[in-house]
């Protein structure tokens, strides 16, 4: 017998199924294909990218989200998780096809973008705690490694898109959200538009008890927008920004105390007092320019990070500035009487980082350590001596071309190449008789390629089939992390590299059903494996396996079925290691941890008069949480539910939300820290959480 909440869990993939063949019956209209910019051309349709795509809106398909995090946003695509570490002081763990699965904290092997202007840095990483959600109006995901045209980054690209804004002169909004564990947040918004001028500013304020022991947060974020566009040109200004004075670090446990209480915190981080305060702020300026003669795009962004992060083996303290600039075109052709559509462009980014480590004072249950120390001389502060000091500059600049090509009025055959220089440079601060001078660079450069046909089937279905390959350096976090002790850079440390053989169909059906599957072998070199030492205190080092495969399928469908929208995702990963071997151990056949083999997710929104019903189901095979294999974390089955309605203030724009987090009240493990030390692996999911939310919306009247 199937336990209950399983049932529950899938059954809105059986409504999408028995549905299907209902509205096959109907008469409805096909939709018009989605039309995203991801793929560094122009405005394109989805069914005409020879590469897996996926787009969603996530607040039309799935009304009530609370915006509190990625897990909600990023729903329903096919070959992408997330994992909600239930830690404020670290970002969300986001993978595609496995890439950036086993991220110690930001998010790895994938760029993020917000409307064209990259959130990763030049090293590859991306904080995502100053990323606003209270403004996206979609989401545009390609997976695998025909993302090489973006650089550095083996398994994809999420480009998060904001809503255009109303047409009305002004807008206002206010939300508030209150729920278990101490949840809070406030909301207030500003839109609208006029003459081509368009502006938007959304800020929020978010406190939460955390569901685990010592995960309090407190944060302030917000986001601005100011835009202009009359047809043949448009121009953007915008800002994101962040003030987080409090997110504590519960760290991850062991299997032994998830059984026994999984709200516990691990012990060390509460005696060392882990946890990080942050202030980021970012501007961008985008301008765009399209015709008959073709489209040119330029754009640049500066920012700023004040990162003072105590961890269990030191206190980390970051000051940062990044900055970037962007410049592409694209050209309509003809050759030998067949159309052609040419792409190139550059772009550059800078990163400068001033990093110093302390010893870590405190020593909990005492506030701090009561005398001094070698180490600690200072009584009454927490930051002891200090042992780390250095500059560390990175610079990227890529440079690409991809050519599209129509052959006759069904098929096309799309060829680009992508050149990246990674440029890492460390200046040594800290240097005396004990410390020697651990300056010095390293430049890590590649050239990646893709070659796709894309085949038109009809007016609404096509197929592709595409070969692509991709690069993906250490950040500079990893390239310093040297397992020897050693300041400086590691050398020993390579990038990945992996190719790609990918095929797929995509299509809108007259019913209104869309689909899109896609079956795909990639094989990656020298992929970089985080582990621990245990005397380390927690501290994560890299090495590179020799190679790694990853065979997979992902299966996306959405379907309107009168009153209700039915969607579903489901991913295969056949993901293994080929060749990898460390001191004597032989892990040739296992599987990579961090990566559950099989995940559904599904959903079901049901428009009433009255009110609309939201179900979401998740559904995940067991994970191995070690190169080994020698322990896992358990499948689990999640369900969510909310009730959205307006009727209270029918006309007036109010809106009431009341929803729950894990109907059922499942025990289970939502993440894992791969081949952590002592055990310390688990990284528990939120137990039933109960919310409510009010939104009230005014505005003037509409804009010409």
């Amino acid at each position: 017998m199937i336990p209950l909440h399983y049932r529950v869990a899938i059954a809105p993939i059986a409504l999408a199924m028995l549905a299907t063949d209902a509205r096959a019956q109907d008469t409805a209209t096909r939709l018009a294909p989605v039309v995203v910019e991801v793929g560094r051309g122009a405005h394109r349709s989805i069914l005409e990218l020879p590469f897996a795509v996926a787009v969603q809106t996530p607040d039309s398909l799935r009304p009530g989200q609370r915006h509190l995090s990625l897990d909600e946003t990023l729903w329903l695509i096919p070959g992408l998780s997330v994992s909600n570490r239930n830690n404020p002081s670290q970002d969300p763990r986001i993978s595609i096809r496995g890439f950036g699965a086993r991220s110690a904290f930001g998010v790895r092997g994938i760029r993020v973008l917000r409307d064209g202007i990259p959130l990763t840095l030049p090293d590859g990483q991306t904080p995502v705690d100053y990323l606003d959600l209270e403004s996206v109006g979609r989401v545009e995901v390609m997976r695998g490694s025909a993302s090489s045209l973006y650089g550095n980054a083996g398994g994809g690209v999420v480009d998060i898109r904001t809503s255009d804004p109303p047409p009305v002169l002004v807008s206002a909004a206010a939300r508030m959200w209150n729920g278990s564990f101490g949840a809070r947040r406030l909301v207030a918004k500003t839109a609208g538009a006029t003459d081509g001028f368009g502006y938007q500013a959304n800020v929020a304020r978010t406190e939460s008890d955390g569901y685990r022991d010592y995960s309090r947060q407190r944060m302030t974020n917000g986001f601005g927008r100011f835009s202009y566009d009359d047809g043949g040109s448009s121009y953007a200004l915008q800002w994101l920004g962040v003030n987080t004075p409090v997110a504590q670090n519960p760290g991850a446990i062991t299997r032994a105390q998830f059984e026994a209480d999984p709200r516990t915190a691990d012990p060390l981080s509460i005696t060392k007092r882990a946890r990080k305060a942050v202030k980021q702020s970012q501007f961008g300026l985008t301008a765009r320019r399209s015709g008959a003669r073709g489209e040119i795009e330029a754009s640049a962004y500066v920012g700023t990070r004040a990162l003072d992060n105590p961890l269990t083996f030191a206190i980390v303290d970051v000051d940062r500035a990044m900055s970037g600039g962007h410049l592409r075109a694209t050209l309509p052709l003809s050759l030998l009487g067949a159309d052609q559509r040419l792409t190139f462009g550059s772009e550059l980014q800078l990163q400068n980082d001033w990093r110093r480590n302390f010893t870590n004072c405190n020593n909990a249950p005492q506030p701090l350590v009561p005398v001094p120390t070698l180490s600690c001389p200072n009584v009454g502060s927490e930051r002891g001596t200090v042992t780390l000091n250095q500059r560390e500059l990175v610079s990227s600049v890529g440079s690409y071309i991809r050519d599209e090509l129509d052959v006759g009025d069904r098929y096309t055959l799309t060829a680009s190449a992508r050149a990246d220089a990674v440029r890492f440079q460390v200046k040594d601060k800290l240097i005396n008789a004990t410390n020697p001078d651990d300056s010095g660079k390293r430049l890590l450069d590649a050239v990646s390629a893709m070659v796709g046909i894309l085949a038109r089937l009809s007016e609404s279905h096509s197929a592709y089939a595409n070969i692509s390959t991709a690069f993906e350096t250490p950040t500079a976090t990893e390239l310093g992390n040297q397992p020897s002790g050693a300041g400086g850079i590691n050398r020993d440390l390579k990038p990945q590299r992996s190719t790609t053989y990918e095929a797929g169909l995509k299509g809108i059906a007259k019913s209104g059903l869309q689909y899109n599957a896609a079956l795909f072998s990639t094989g990656v070199h020298d992929e970089l494996i985080p582990f621990d030492i245990p005397a380390s205190g927690g501290r994560r080092y890299y090495r590179n396996a020799g190679r790694t495969s990853r065979r997979g399928i992902e299966l996306g469908v959405g379907a309107p079925v009168g009153p209700l929208e039915l969607g579903g995702a489901y991913t295969y990963a056949n993901y293994r290691f080929v060749d990898f071997t460390v001191d004597t151990a032989h892990y040739a056949g296992n599987r990579i941890p961090g990566i559950p083999r099989q995940t559904l997710q599904a959903s079901a929104a049901l428009h009433g008069s009255f009110a609309t019903l939201v179900t979401e189901g998740t559904l995940t095979d067991r994970m191995f949480v070690n190169d080994a294999n020698s322990e896992s974390a358990p499948g689990y089955a999640i369900f969510n539910a909310r009730i959205v309605s307006s009727a209270l203030w029918e006309g007036s724009g109010g809106e009431v939300t009341v929803g729950a987090q894990n109907v059922f009240n499942t025990r289970y493990i939502a993440s894992v820290s791969v081949n952590a030390a002592g055990g310390k692996f688990y990284e528990p999911g939120s137990q039933r959480s109960l919310y409510i939310g009010i939104s009230l919306l005014g505005a003037t009247r509409r804009s010409r």
